[in-house]
């Protein structure tokens, strides 16, 4: 389990599987943003994932209840890069600390392609 919250009620686990997909969600939502990238271990190759594994773009790890995520997306030609990034960082941010109540601590983006 990354996420852990106790209250006086009890607890609350947040799995991989549950982050990741709210940072994938959030990342598609995001203009410019063709899809997240999954590395094909066998190649070396980066491949685009659409849909049902959106969570295989992401990589969560935590320490002392903070989250590090780093997202790996392909991004629409023409867009200004800096700028995607940058509402990627924000949305992700915002979306992780308002739905869970876990502290995100660093968020860092990789691109990985351009599509047209």
């Amino acid at each position: 389990m990354i996420g852990n919250i106790s209250n006086n009620y009890g607890y609350i686990n947040y799995s991989d599987e549950v982050l990741g997909n709210i940072v994938g969600v959030s990342t598609m939502e995001c203009y410019g943003v063709v899809g997240m990238a999954s590395k094909n271990a066998k190649d070396g190759l980066w491949e685009l994932l659409k849909g049902e594994s959106l969570n295989k773009g992401v990589k969560i790890n935590s320490k002392d209840n903070k989250l590090f995520i780093e997202l790996y997306i392909i991004v629409e030609y023409g867009t200004k890069i800096s700028v995607i990034a940058s509402n990627i960082i924000q949305k992700v941010k915002y979306n992780v600390e308002n739905y869970t109540g876990l502290k995100v601590s660093n968020i860092t983006v990789n691109v990985q392609g351009v599509r047209v």
